[in-house]
């Protein structure tokens, strides 16, 4: 997959590419309703004989557009949108600057400069998908804006039990620490990635040693409480429990962040500095404070048994 960064305005001309369908949206999760619209662009490609292209914007619009808006956490930050993007067979990548200047664009200007210069002969996108100043322009009127240059196909509500599919809905899923809606409704189970720093070290003398994790500024987190996990670490799939929270039976006051804290199952290797994959599975419990550390430990005993019957069934 050929990725091209395009910034407002840009000088790119149509014969630079090949001719191409092209999937419009912003794709936040890549969830089964994305990945209709964009399935829908690649079989449109091989039917017409064209590449195949996804057309999404960086940063997110609000963050420009907001100005109460600073950071946006999302479902898939950029290189995980890209790495799915890329496994679904897509051909080209154009990730758009969105600047003040590009979301002022009239539709007929964003057709006419993002479109028809890219090469595009037929587009796809959701039903509810709007483009140019003020999210004016609709599908309904691409045939017009391009002057019959542009083919298009309108994708309808993808639903699941009669609820539209969108990323609001999986992040309340997730949000309520709900990991089988939320995988049911991304298509695959929620993943994020980061890196293992130094922690607190009480779980080694607890004797369930843990690796703190610092999660990528970019992802939404599961809920507080506890989890079964999978973690990538040094190219291998290890089971684990991971802790999502604030550790109150230590901490009396509540930190700004939740931590994240995996147990290993099984498994030893100082891991200090990797870079690692987290994989959520299920929620086992909330997150509580304890009278003790032998209330503690016994709970997390009875957590590890939990992950270990889990996975002999998953």
């Amino acid at each position: 997959m050929e990725i091209i960064k395009i910034h407002h305005p840009h000088a790119y001309k149509g014969d630079e590419f090949p001719p191409l369908a092209i999937a419009l949206g912003y794709f936040d999760g890549v969830h089964n309703g994305h990945r209709q619209v964009i399935q829908t662009a690649i079989e449109a490609g091989k039917e017409k004989g064209l590449h195949t292209a996804v057309m999404t914007f960086d940063p997110h619009p609000s963050v420009i557009l907001n100005k109460e808006v600073k950071h946006v956490r999302q479902l898939t930050p950029m290189a995980d949108k890209v790495e799915l993007l890329e496994q679904m067979g897509v051909d080209y990548l154009f990730i758009v600057h969105f600047t003040k200047e590009f979301a002022g664009l009239s539709p007929e200007s964003f057709v006419e400069n993002y479109l028809i210069s890219l090469n595009a002969k037929h587009i796809v996108a959701g039903f509810d998908y709007t483009y140019g100043h003020r999210g004016k322009g609709t599908m309904e009127q691409l045939p017009s804006y391009s002057q019959g240059k542009l083919t298009q196909t309108i994708v309808s509500k993808q639903e699941l039990d009669a609820e539209k599919i969108s990323s609001t809905r999986i992040r309340k899923e997730l949000l309520s620490g709900n990991m089988e809606e939320t995988a049911r409704l991304l298509g695959r189970r929620f993943t994020v990635k980061g890196h293992v720093v130094d922690g607190e070290k009480r779980g080694r003398l607890l004797g369930f040693p843990t690796a703190n994790v610092e999660v990528g500024p970019d992802y939404y987190l599961p809920g507080v409480g506890v989890y079964c996990v999978r973690m990538l670490v040094k190219g291998a799939w290890h089971n684990g429990i991971c802790n999502v929270g604030y550790k109150p039976t230590f901490h009396s006051e509540k930190e700004e962040k939740p931590t994240v804290e995996v147990h290993l199952l099984d498994f030893e290797d100082n891991i200090y500095g990797e870079s690692i994959c987290l994989e959520w599975f299920t929620r086992i419990r909330d997150e509580k404070k304890f009278d003790g550390l032998e209330a503690l430990v016994a709970q997390l005993n009875q957590d590890k048994k939990f992950a270990i019957e889990y996975f002999e069934n998953v």
